[in-house]
């Protein structure tokens, strides 16, 4: 009988270490715990950032006082509550909630531009590279503005294509081009190049109609230009000395500067689920910064007399501490390498200190940082995915010490290379699940073998191409990179090599429609929420993301889409693919708006219609007629046959109000941008416009 119930007992106990673990005591509500607290301050941070982003109309001025006002009132009366944990955490969460919306109010209007009344014309402009962002014969390079004839106070930044020449970051440049304010997004609901510019500080975009030519150098910002040069002299110079195909890739691991990888390589990187390599993140800043530290404590190590007088992990900790710092600032500082930074800082220190930092708290600390600098990256993919990814590996092996505490690793140098591999396989396996659902919300695009792809390449880009890259780096002040490179470039065609194999299997790549905002707020939420609860809290927050995703499932696409060049994409024909009524004008709208309708647009093709001198009529899979008006005479008979009437020229309010069919003017898509239709009760009814959600926002009005 004992025999028998042995491992009955055993599988139960591991059951109950199991739901412990998962759904373990949740926060109590008879003393405030402040370790717990910390966890949701950044949370309700960050919910309260997104908040100020999410109307399609500016929030009055006057809330920025009234949000710092209520915030500090709200976070003094806590201290009234300390016997309270539920008011204590209340207050608190709620002072910090508005705190959020405060300091992103305060942000937005902080990086307004000068007041212009500039529209599309040519201009002579006079500034600085600052950083040449996409390559090519016509790279777009950022410049910082000191002229820029017919205004007084020139904006701080513009973006420009040009052909660089011989110049580059750090030059002093003068040029001719047609700059105008940044566009609204291609598609209803898509990315906004027009509020990134604006944080960016970026007033105007446009193209050179003029070569680059020398300036008088200016009189300051001598440090940054400095930086600037030299970050593009060494990844000029990794470019050269690595392999021709690697060479853009070595660079941006190593600089940031992501101008030099090839667009085909870009693309293989995405769709073999790998394109995470070319930001540097949290992985990259670990094996930067714990290489360094672990070579300097094993050379320290070897001094006998050190040694046994000193601890040698603290002053390796520090040295790798000012080289992460020197990582940030060399890489561009993006937001996934500030979260990065943060958290090799508080390890680092924690070492310095004799204190166990890498936790869930010092994740918190990297939010709330990077939420005060930048809290618009809270809508933006990157920040979700950055601390997903880093949240849930966290959570997991939170879990996992529970379940397994007395777990040690292998003695012997086998079972050290097995524990590394397995440890690297369920990193992969957790990041990549964790942030998958991101992606695909944010990039509509699922990589099917991501999974396998990862776990044949992140060995050999963990322990072959970073370690030869943190090697080429320290070795680039003295020009000695050479032979460093050369081993990188290696490891890198192997990366390559084994995205290319997974690019050209069937189904590499799962196109999924678009998410609405409220379905990745929802799902947001829910996960940061499911990492950080305990108890019911947990269980019950897990339904939240479930629903969430149930959303997402029955969302359905749009029917009918017009670019606001008036391209109409629609499925004409019995094949129930979108086609196009062009395949020349609009190609970038076109494809984005296939891409938000979960198809790519690389194999789409033109709908057959009927036309003649006066316009173009075809008819859909639905059975809606829509014409192509060329003339006034054809609009009138479009107006009457049609069920949808696409004008490209300005049509009269009289005509408009006796057109029987749903008429689109030149007028209305300059207006609104690109539409996006529904079928309705049996009619085409317009679903919702680009410019709906920022018509009325300060990026888009300013200026």
């Amino acid at each position: 009988m004992a025999r028998s119930e042995l491992p009955l007992s055993r599988e139960l106990s591991w059951l109950e270490r199991l739901i412990k673990a998962l759904f373990g005591a949740p926060l109590t509500v008879n003393q405030p715990d402040a370790a717990r607290l910390i966890l949701w301050v950044p949370l309700v941070f960050g919910i309260g950032a997104a908040a100020y982003f999410l109307p399609a109309t500016e929030p009055a001025g006057w809330l920025l006082p009234v949000a710092a006002g209520s915030c500090l009132t709200l976070i003094g009366v806590s201290a009234f509550f300390r016997a309270n944990a539920l008011a204590f955490y209340g207050f608190v969460l709620c002072g910090f909630l508005l705190a959020g919306f405060g300091v992103a109010q305060w942000r937005t209007l902080d990086a307004a531009p000068p007041q212009s009344d500039m529209g599309e014309r040519a201009t002579t402009v006079v500034g600085w590279i600052e950083a040449v962002e996409r390559g090519g014969s016509r790279p777009r390079i950022r410049l910082r503005v000191t002229e820029l004839s017919g205004t007084e106070t020139p904006p701080e930044r513009v973006r420009v294509r040009v052909g660089l020449a011989s110049f580059g970051p750090g030059d002093t440049v003068s040029l001719r081009a047609v700059l105008t304010r940044p566009p609204g997004p291609a598609a209803p609901g898509g990315y906004d190049p027009a509020r990134a510019a604006w944080f960016d500080r970026v007033a105007l975009t446009g193209f050179a109609i003029s070569d680059l030519s020398a300036a008088e150098p200016v009189q300051e910002d001598h440090l940054a230009r400095a930086l600037a040069r030299y970050r593009w002299q060494l990844a000029e110079r990794i470019r050269a000395k690595a392999g021709e195909e690697t060479g853009g890739i070595a660079a941006a691991l190593l600089t940031g500067d992501r101008s030099g990888v090839r667009p085909e390589d870009a693309e293989t990187l995405r769709v073999s689920g790998l394109g995470h390599i070319l930001a540097i993140s949290g992985l990259h800043m670990a094996l930067f910064a714990g290489g360094i530290y672990f070579a300097v404590r094993f050379a320290l190590a070897s001094i006998d007399r050190y040694a046994r007088a000193h601890d040698p992990r603290k002053p390796a900790a520090a040295i790798a501490l000012i080289a992460a710092t020197g990582y940030l600032i060399l890489s561009g500082a993006a937001i996934p390498t500030q979260r990065a930074w943060v958290m090799a800082g508080v390890v680092l220190i924690g070492v310095m200190l004799d204190r166990r930092a890498f936790s869930m708290r010092s994740l918190a600390l990297a939010a709330m940082v990077v939420i005060f600098l930048a809290p618009e990256s809270v809508v933006e993919a990157g920040f979700q995915m950055s601390f997903a990814a880093v949240a849930a590996l966290i959570a997991v092996y939170e879990v996992w010490s529970k379940l397994r505490p007395e777990a040690s690793s292998g003695s012997s140098l086998l079972g050290r290379a097995t524990d590394a591999f397995g440890g690297l396989a369920m990193t992969s396996v957790i990041a990549g699940g964790a942030t998958g659902a991101f992606a695909a919300f944010h990039f509509q695009r699922l990589a099917a073998y991501g999974l396998f792809a990862n776990l044949a390449a992140m060995p050999v880009f963990t322990f072959w191409v970073m370690p030869a890259g943190v090697i080429a780096l320290a070795l680039s002040p003295m020009g000695l990179e050479g032979p460093a490179l050369a081993v990188m470039d290696l490891g890198l065609e192997i990366v390559l090599a084994i995205g290319r194999w997974t690019e050209s299997l069937s189904g590499a790549a799962v196109s999924v429609i678009a998410a609405d905002g409220l379905v990745i707020g929802l799902y947001g939420v829910g996960f940061a929420v499911t990492t950080l609860g305990l108890g019911l809290i947990r269980a019950a927050v897990l339904t939240t993301c479930v629903a969430a995703l149930g959303l997402w499932i029955f969302q359905a696409p749009p029917d009918l889409m017009i670019t606001d060049d008036g391209v109409v994409i629609a499925r004409f024909d019995v094949s129930g693919q979108f086609q196009a009524s062009s395949l020349r004008a609009s190609r970038f709208e076109r494809n984005v708006l296939l891409q938000r309708a979960g198809q790519q647009g690389a194999g789409i093709t033109r709908a057959r219609l009927a036309c003649d001198p006066a316009g173009c009529v075809g008819t859909t899979l639905e059975g809606f007629v829509i014409a192509f008006a060329e003339t006034p005479e054809g609009l009138a008979e479009d107006c009457q046959l049609a069920d949808l009437v696409v004008y490209k020229a300005a049509a009269s309010s009289w005509r408009t109000r006796r057109c029987r069919a749903l008429l689109v003017s030149a007028e209305e898509l300059g207006t609104n941008g690109s539409l996006e239709f529904e079928t309705r009760n049996g009619q085409l009814m317009l679903r919702r416009a680009a410019q709906d959600q920022r018509r009325h926002r300060i990026w888009s009005s300013a200026m």
